[in-house]
């Protein structure tokens, strides 16, 4: 499976007339804050993109399922006996998958997906897991399905990273990245900087809802390195897994340590890194010294940062200033658009 800067491998939209009035049913699992926060731009934004959402699942609220439409406050019922039988129940075009991270196994993420392939349903996540992971053999299963696969809220909050090699950059070659990925260890930095504690820091992104499920997973440079995976396994074909990516969090480093660099006039920042080698990808997530010139070091809080180097198009770049679960709703809410217009 070639990566997607190489080959474009979905299908060519219809015209506007056969197309764009179709109406888009979808199956959300999961309904945290990303799911609400979609459901109200979905709302918001009907009368001129006509999706519905037939079901959603929980694992700690249960099913509601509503042929006609569910609304923001769903009445949610009895739990569905399997992923299986609520995507069977919902009757939906798209499974949007909204789960929290694994970055260990990428699962159930990724057996919902595969679930939704089965039924011929095109899927849509904003979990990165599924991509870190598994991103070849769900592609290739999509495509032997004839569905679609979209995923641009798993790196960057829904900043466009997929689309715009998708659609933007025709023959462009992707040699390596490089990115400001994580915003927890920031903000354990910053709080530092700042005179305070390490687990000050970690309590204040937590107090933000930026952490991963397990704020270790943040600290210890997971959620790094399986960001690093899915960016790998999408733009250069490395077939990797987060275990593969070379991973040191920021878990140890001190106030004094961070004071000391502050000092010299630098700052720390967790960096990701992958480039095609001879050899093959390398990849690596480091807390790095930084000097605060450096544009790495120029994205505070939660604001992050990729720069891509490429073969056609030399080196440039995207930033995220301060995103929120809207941005990475809205993330979702293109990939619906893009799968709804190929329709």
């Amino acid at each position: 499976m070639r990566s997607i800067a190489r080959r474009n491998r979905f299908r060519p939209a219809h015209s506007p007339e056969q197309g764009y009035n179709t109406r888009l049913k979808l199956a959300l699992i999961g309904y945290g804050n990303v799911g609400r926060a979609l459901m109200r731009l979905l709302i918001r934004k009907r009368r001129e993109f006509p999706f519905t959402v037939t079901g959603i699942h929980t694992r700690s609220h249960g099913t509601a399922l509503r042929a006609a439409g569910l609304g923001a406050n769903p009445a949610f019922g009895p739990p569905a006996a399997s992923i299986g039988e609520f995507l069977d129940a919902a009757d939906a075009d798209t499974a949007v998958e909204l789960t929290t991270l694994d970055p260990s196994t990428g699962e159930p993420a990724i057996s919902h997906i595969r679930a939704a392939f089965a039924r011929g349903m095109h899927a849509v996540t904003a979990n990165k897991g599924p991509i870190a992971h598994a991103f070849a053999s769900l592609s290739e299963q999509a495509e032997n399905a004839g569905v679609g696969f979209r995923f641009e809220s798993t790196v960057m909050d829904g900043t466009p990273i997929f689309s715009v090699w998708r659609h933007n950059l025709p023959g462009v070659e992707v040699m390596g990245f490089t990115g400001a990925l994580n915003s927890t260890s920031k903000i354990v930095v910053e709080t530092m900087e700042r005179g305070g504690s390490f687990e000050e820091g970690l309590a204040a992104a937590r107090a933000m809802g930026i952490t991963e499920g397990d704020g270790a997973f943040d600290i210890e440079g997971w959620d790094s390195a399986a960001k690093t995976a899915a960016l790998a396994n999408v733009l250069l074909d490395a077939r990797t897994t987060p275990q593969q990516v070379s991973t040191r969090g920021i878990g140890h480093l001190t106030p004094e340590r961070i004071a000391e660099i502050n000092r010299a006039g630098k700052t720390v920042r967790l960096i990701s890194r992958g480039r095609r080698t001879a050899k093959g990808v390398s990849l690596r997530v480091r807390a790095e010294v930084l000097d605060r010139s450096d544009i790495l070091a120029c994205t505070p809080g939660t604001s992050n940062l990729i720069l891509f180097d490429t073969d056609l198009m030399g080196t440039f770049g995207t930033v995220s200033i301060e995103p929120r679960v809207e941005q990475t709703a809205y993330g979702v809410f293109s990939d619906l658009v893009d799968l709804w217009r190929h329709l």
